[in-house]
């Protein structure tokens, strides 16, 4: 099966970089769940730059983004959907936790995205 490549808008590198060096503690909780294929031996990446935006974890096998809204998405509501619009218009799926939620209760955040890879494990 063909990969499907987004391209991505060059500047975000670099931005996508300075987000990774200042995670908030429930991207770093989640991150240390994700990397190194531990969660069903599946690659993901963090603040991953696709299109015109930047995704907090992403995984371009299953053309999966994760995010984590927080207290800066209260703000940016309906910026955060129109971007979940537009990535889905290149075949991206979401999953979006929030911020509180990661921190309270990393294990059933896990399970949800454990589950959701098994439902598409064609992928």
């Amino acid at each position: 099966m063909k990969r499907i490549v987004i391209p991505y808008k060059p500047y975000l590198k670099e931005l996508a970089k300075q987000l990774r060096q200042n995670s908030t503690l429930s991207e770093v909780l989640l991150w240390n769940e994700l990397k190194n294929r531990k969660l069903i031996g599946r690659d993901f990446d963090r603040q991953k730059p696709l299109g015109n935006y930047i995704v907090d974890f992403y995984s371009k096998k299953l053309l999966l983004a994760i995010e984590i809204d927080g207290d800066s998405h209260d703000y940016i509501y309906n910026a955060d959907v129109h971007r979940q619009q537009e990535l889905e218009k290149l075949g991206i799926r979401f999953l979006r936790f929030e911020d509180l939620e990661v921190k309270k209760d990393i294990q059933n955040v896990v399970r949800a995205i454990e589950s959701w890879v098994l439902e598409n494990r064609q992928l």
